[in-house]
């Protein structure tokens, strides 16, 4: 099969290179904060939340947190494909790009690769499975691809690639699972960082290390760095995050923010929906084994694919990745809502799953309170995507007919239908 060139190593300087070669394809995603959303995660969850998890009979965590979200829903095409997509075709020749590229994608990588290849002036073969949404199909063919249509499992996906191969000589661009692919994701890492230290910089209060305000004893700090790579507490720096917390699917993003923050003392977590098996990860590094295979219908519907085969072995290395959690359905639409409804960002719900870890996962949130202390920690959380419809949403967040329009202001709270003179 031919696929895209020589694996590069899987380091931060490769990713530094990757972000010199894209740079100038992509958008610089803002960060954004948000006083709510921080007020929020910094607050006990109720005891009753708890009652038949091993929490139960626990005093809630009650950690402090202010969180930094990195806005990848505002990128080309809608989600974080595009930098790996548009580093995969920077590695190849001139004459293997003459070939055209050919992927296999339900959604975001085939809408990524398409672009790529119109920006390159080359042909792109996407195959897709029919169980894609009729957005995303369109917005593939819109971006001038060609797309064949097959079955949803990964044995099908890949029968009708290899064929697309033999008839055109086209080269793979792998979805997740390739070091190129890897490494154009990190990217957003880099500016993450940056953006982050500049933001507190400015506004030292949104940091939980509020240097203008009198520093606080931890009790947690020590003289001696942690086993798993962060930084001492007392000799983190003002706008250095704490830790990052990504969606995981098919492990390209996580593995490339975990290969670009490699070393800089911020820990690297990883967040899946529990629907239906969908949090293989959390499951495999349980079971010390890669889980190859996932069938799941969750609303999270770009992480529903097994963790690669490449990515697996970053993200079960706990020097690079320090843990995975996984929420429920309930959780990633309550997420959602809130970065909706609240900070007024659009995002799909696979993009919020690492907002709903922090928010619901009392396993999470026990630990940055335990490693915190009474400082807190300061968390990045990549917002994925943007990529789903109004319909799509309408149905995920359905009411009854007395609730909905309650909400869009057709009835008043004791039910009367009279609107005259109503200032906007």
């Amino acid at each position: 099969m031919a696929k895209i060139g020589v694996d590069l190593p899987l380091e931060r300087a490769s990713v530094e290179a990757a972000h010199e070669a894209i740079k100038e394809h992509i958008h610089d995603t803002p960060v954004v904060t948000s006083r709510t959303v921080n007020e929020l995660a910094s607050t006990p969850q109720p005891p009753e939340v708890l009652v038949g998890t091993r929490y139960e009979g626990r005093n809630p965590a009650h950690p402090k947190i202010r969180l930094f979200f990195k806005c990848e829903n505002y990128q080309r095409i809608g989600a974080f494909k595009s930098r790996g997509a548009f580093h995969a075709l920077s590695r190849l020749s001139r004459e293997e790009l003459s070939k055209g590229v050919v992927t296999h994608s339900s959604g975001n990588h085939a809408q990524a690769l398409a672009l790529a290849a119109r920006t390159h002036g080359i042909k792109a073969y996407i195959v897709m499975p029919t169980i894609s949404t009729p957005s995303k199909i369109a917005a593939t063919k819109g971006y001038g691809a060609e797309v064949i249509f097959s079955g949803s499992t990964s044995q099908e996906r890949e029968a009708v690639v290899e064929d697309v191969i033999k008839k055109t000589g086209a080269i793979l661009v792998p979805p997740y699972d390739h070091s190129h692919i890897i490494l154009g994701q990190g990217t957003m890492a880099l500016e993450l960082e940056k953006q982050v230290e500049e933001l507190v910089r400015d506004d030292p209060s949104l940091s939980v290390y509020d240097t203008s305000k009198k520093p606080t004893k931890n009790p947690q700090a020590t003289n001696d760095s942690s086993e798993n790579g962060t930084l001492p507490r007392h000799r983190r720096r003002a706008g250095q995050l704490d830790a990052v917390i990504a969606p995981l699917g098919g492990g390209g993003m996580l593995a490339g923010i975990a290969t670009a923050l490699q070393g800089t003392g911020t820990r690297v977590f990883g967040a899946e929906p529990s629907f239906e098996g969908a949090d293989d990860g959390r499951r495999g590094l349980e079971a010390n084994q890669r889980i190859t295979t996932v069938k799941t219908l969750t609303i999270a519907d770009g992480l529903r694919t097994p963790v690669g085969e490449v990515n697996w072995t970053i993200i079960s290395d706990q020097s690079k990745v320090q843990g995975v959690f996984a929420v429920t359905e309930e959780q990633i639409l309550s997420a959602m809502r809130l970065v909706l409804e609240r900070m007024k960002v659009f995002v799909e719900p696979s993009a919020v799953v690492g907002l709903a870890v922090c928010l619901y996962d009392e396993g999470f949130r026990s630990l940055v309170e335990h490693e915190g202390g009474e400082e807190g920690w300061d968390i990045g959380v990549i917002l994925s995507g943007g990529n789903t419809t109004v319909e799509a949403m309408s149905k995920m967040f359905a009411a009854d007919d007395k609730h909905a329009e309650r909400a869009e202001a057709k009835v008043g709270k004791d039910g009367e239908r009279i609107a005259e003179n109503v200032a906007g």
